[in-house]
C-alpha cells in the first residue's frame, strides 16, 4: 500500500467512522479490478488478471484465502471526508456471464455500487444498463449507484459518446464519470462522490479512528501523496 500522510481533518476525538459495502459490476475486461487497484494501492497493472475469486485482498496488500468468494475479490479502503472517515468494503465481481447468477449474493446488502463499462465497446454500455436495471429492481432501495465509463485514455477509439452516457445517467438517477485506471483520471473523484452521497452515521466507535487509514481525496491531483485519517 502506498505511504500515507498523517493529517487529521478535525482531530481524532471528533472523527466519525462510517462503514459501507460497495460492489463493482460490469462486463469482463472493462477494468473493474484495475479501478479498484488504482484506488486502493495507487497502482496500475497493464496485464491485470481476470477476477475469478478465491482470494481476499486487503488494503494492506495482504492476500487471504477466501473460498467463500468464488467470483469476487475483496478489498478495503477509507477516504477522509471532513470529520468523517468513510470506510468502503469493496467487492470486485467477475464479469463472466457464467457467474451472473451469483451476483446477488454480492450486491445484496450493498449501500453502493459502481457499474463499469468500456467506452470503446458499446456492448459493455448496454450490459451496464442491464446491471443498473437489476440493481434498481433487486438491490437495496437506497443504494447509491455510480456509472463509470472506463478507459478514457483510449478516447481516440471511443464508441460510446460522453453525452449519451451522461444523459442516460441523469435520466436514471446515477452518478456518472468517465475514468481511466491507467492514468488515474477521476478514480479518486468517483469514490469521493460516492462517499459524499452516503449517510454519515457512526458505524464504529470513534475512539478506534486511529486504526483505520484513509485516503484524503480533497487533493486528488497528488496521487502519490494521499493523506489519511489516522496514524
Amino acid at each position: 500500500m502506498a505511504s500515507r500522510g498523517s493529517a487529521r481533518p478535525n482531530g481524532l476525538g471528533q472523527t466519525k467512522i462510517c462503514q459501507f459495502k460497495l460492489v463493482l459490476l460490469g462486463d469482463m475486461a472493462v477494468g473493474k479490478s484495475s479501478l479498484v487497484l488504482r484506488f486502493v494501492k495507487g497502482q496500475f497493472d497493464e496485464f491485470q488478471e481476470t477476477t475469478i475469486g478465491g482470494e481476499r485482498t486487503q488494503a494492506s496488500g495482504k492476500m487471504i484465502n477466501c473460498p467463500l468468494a468464488p467470483m469476487a475479490a475483496f478489498l478495503a479502503q477509507s477516504v477522509c471526508l471532513d470529520n468523517t472517515t468513510v470506510k468502503f468494503e469493496i467487492w470486485d465481481t467477475a464479469g463472466q456471464e457464467r457467474y451472473h447468477s451469483l451476483a446477488p449474493m454480492y450486491y445484496r446488502g450493498a449501500q453502493a455500487a459502481i457499474v463499469v463499462f468500456d467506452i470503446t465497446k458499446p456492448e459493455t454500455f448496454e450490459r451496464a444498463k442491464a446491471w443498473v436495471k437489476e440493481l434498481q429492481r433487486q438491490a437495496s432501495p437506497n443504494i447509491v449507484i455510480a456509472l463509470a465509463g472506463n478507459k478514457s485514455d483510449l478516447a481516440e477509439r471511443r464508441m460510446v459518446e460522453y453525452e449519451e452516457a451522461q444523459t442516460y445517467a441523469e435520466d436514471t438517477g446515477l452518478l456518472f464519470m468517465e475514468t481511466s485506471a491507467k492514468t488515474a483520471m477521476n478514480v479518486n473523484e468517483l469514490f469521493l462522490a460516492i462517499a459524499k452521497k452516503m449517510p454519515k452515521t457512526d458505524t464504529q466507535n470513534p475512539t478506534h479512528a486511529a486504526r483505520h487509514r484513509g485516503v484524503n481525496l480533497h487533493n486528488a491531483e497528488a496521487q502519490s501523496s494521499r493523506g489519511c485519517c489516522g496514524n
